[in-house]
């Protein structure tokens, strides 16, 4: 299938899965997750943070894992994991996690899941792991001289996460969608060749605006562009201040004519609840000095309660670390049982 009609079929598909998650969320279980490389930022927030708090409200059955083992797809270690993981537990309760809702769980806590990895490795062949897009594009981007056997392998070892757990819906972004049909593919020739275990997960493709850094690029967390969630006021508008624009001073939103003006335009607007034509028409002839002052008001004024809320769990690390050792037992039961009836249904065979 090719990438345009991916896209288009996971497009129509997503408009469907809406109507029907409203209808009946408790027939839906949503995995998805983050690589404890660094502090999460407003990237994360706006792509994918705020969505899992939405389908929570709604009554999903969400699934967080924080993908510890993966961080070093792509680097020799795992530089300062401790701290990552939990700021990035800080951030999941800040933003709104609910632990009573959602289970949050990390990769080397849950050996059956990555035991899954074994069998599903069979199912796939090194060409069609080698087409993938997106692993093309992750080694591309790697900081390894030479490719590692787990990056390679990144999309089966994704499959294993999803389907541990019998998540029947992804949300992922446009660029995600080759390592989903990893997935599916797996999960279909596993119940072809064993019996029916999986259910062959939906994308619910993601329109979140892409926010750029501070310096025009994607914002990421490893090109230290990005504002953390975790940074305070000043900070804040101190990199607000340091981002950059161009030399026309009417401020408008051209995202293709004007990449950085309208990058800071649409991050306003998103903190603001508006539309972004209309916070650039209202900046206007403010100049770049304008528009980052309205930027830092909108952000200051959008992550103040967030910061509050990270700031008071910061207080109780203890009741932090108790609920990761709360979703790591839920995620461990599962895979558990799963393991189990994978073993049943391929005769004990590994």
């Amino acid at each position: 299938m090719s990438t345009v009609t991916a896209t288009a079929t996971a497009t129509a598909t997503t408009v469907g899965l809406e109507a029907r998650i409203r209808q009946d969320p408790g027939k839906f279980r949503v995995m998805t997750g983050d690589r404890p490389t660094g502090p999460l930022h407003l990237g994360h927030y706006f792509g994918t943070l705020h969505n899992r708090v939405r389908l929570q409200e709604l009554g999903v059955d969400v699934f967080v894992i924080i993908a510890d083992y993966q961080v070093l797809t792509d680097r020799d270690v795992a530089d300062r994991l401790g701290a990552y993981m939990e700021g990035m537990l800080l951030d999941y309760l800040a933003v709104g996690i609910d632990p009573a809702r959602a289970t949050v769980f990390n990769h080397s806590a849950v050996p059956a899941l990555n035991q899954l990895m074994l069998p599903f490795l069979s199912l796939v062949s090194v060409a069609e792991l080698n087409r993938n897009p997106t692993v093309k594009d992750e080694i591309a981007h790697s900081r390894q001289s030479a490719v590692s056997g787990l990056m390679f392998t990144y999309p089966v070892h994704q499959a294993a996460d999803i389907l541990f757990c019998k998540g029947n819906l992804v949300p992922v972004g446009q660029d995600q969608l080759p390592h989903l049909e990893v997935t599916r593919t797996v999960a279909r020739r596993f119940n072809e060749r064993y019996g029916v275990v999986f259910p062959e997960p939906d994308a619910l493709l993601s329109d979140a605006p892409l926010l750029l850094g501070t310096d025009g690029t994607k914002m990421s967390k490893s090109r230290g562009n990005s504002i953390a969630l975790g940074a305070d006021a000043d900070e804040t508008a101190r990199l607000i201040k340091g981002a950059r624009t161009d030399g026309e001073r009417h401020i408008t939103y051209e995202p293709e004519t004007r990449p950085g003006v309208s990058s800071l335009v649409l991050l306003a607007a998103l903190c603001l609840d508006r539309d972004p034509h209309a916070v650039a028409e209202e900046i206007g002839g403010g100049g770049a000095a304008g528009l980052k002052r309205t930027v830092t008001e909108a952000v200051n004024s959008r992550m103040a309660p967030i910061r509050a809320r990270r700031a008071e769990y910061a207080r109780d690390l203890g009741y932090v670390r108790a609920v990761l050792r709360a979703g790591n037992e839920r995620a461990n039961e599962i895979a558990a049982a799963t393991l189990d009836e994978v073993r049943g249904v391929m005769g004990g065979r590994f």
